[in-house]
């Protein structure tokens, strides 16, 4: 799995230095806002790629002393870290744009704007479906994060297309509106980034699917007559689960304890689940 990510994120980080190096050239040589607006999102998306890189590696280690149930939180924290920096530079775009819609400024609509924006669309959808995919298959919350960012990238580059479309018929106005949309959609992504991994940090239950899926697995296992108590919560991107089983009263304790054992191994066989803690109710 570790392989995966880790070639899921050199990907992600190549492919933005190489879309940042680009779109920086060509936005300084045109001089437009939608542009360098661009580059600076790709800036971000450098920043977002090494640090999952650093978090998927973290998040890999094993428990140790001070971290006796895993690092499991550094891809969420690294994530909501990373979507907060986004609003900053959406922050900063927004007030150059606004700076040259008052101001407007002459605008180079050079042939190499167009194919260096219409690069970024399609290798940002090809990096998207590929960030999905393994954001599912392996469960990061830091690659389905990158993902987010991806396709509202694919917009916010299609926006910026549209502005220098209008830049080169004589609108200015328009490439500084297109700046202004591009730091939207930087706040839309930091914005679903955030709201994805603040369950992470907080500590969220599972839904009710979940839920009942456990009780459904526990109840099958001979020897558990019924469940009296239920919780769990995030630790990171997995599962705490404790469950409490009723067995019978008159089992000799070795079985009880066999029964609860069950129990566990078969939940933490849940991709979702870290660690189950059993507690054994005789009745």
């Amino acid at each position: 799995m570790t392989d995966h990510l880790k070639r899921a994120t050199n990907t992600a980080l190549a492919v933005n230095i190489f879309l940042f190096v680009i779109k920086a050239v060509v936005g300084v040589i045109s001089n437009s806002i939608a542009v360098i607006s661009e580059a600076l999102n790709s800036f971000t998306d450098i920043l977002v790629s090494i640090g999952i890189k650093i978090a998927v590696k973290i998040s890999a280690d094993k428990p140790d002393q001070k971290h006796q149930f895993g690092h499991n939180a550094a891809q969420p924290l690294a994530a909501f870290m990373l979507a907060v920096f986004a609003f900053v530079v959406g922050i900063n775009i927004i007030e150059e744009s606004v700076k040259r819609l008052i101001e407007p400024q002459t605008i180079r609509t050079i042939p190499s704007v167009y194919i260096v924006l219409l690069i970024t669309i399609l290798v940002k959808i090809i990096l998207n479906r590929y960030q999905v995919r393994i954001g599912k298959t392996y469960n990061s919350p830091a690659i389905r994060a990158a993902s987010v960012d991806s396709i509202n990238d694919v917009l916010a580059s299609s926006i910026a297309l549209v502005g220098v479309i209008g830049a080169a018929f004589n609108f200015k106005v328009i490439d500084s509106i297109a700046g202004i949309m591009v730091a939207m959609f930087i706040f839309k992504s930091g914005y679903e980034v955030a709201r994805e991994n603040l369950d992470y940090l907080m500590g969220r239950s599972g839904d009710h699917d979940f839920t009942s899926r456990i009780k459904e697995i526990t109840l099958k296992i001979e020897g558990v007559k019924g469940i009296n108590d239920l919780r769990s919560h995030y630790v990171g991107d997995k599962f705490h689960v404790e469950i409490h089983i009723e067995v019978d009263k008159n089992s000799p304790t070795s079985l009880s304890h066999d029964i609860g054992k069950e129990v566990k191994y078969a939940l933490e066989k849940i991709d979702e689940i870290q660690t189950v803690f059993v507690h054994v109710d005789p009745v």
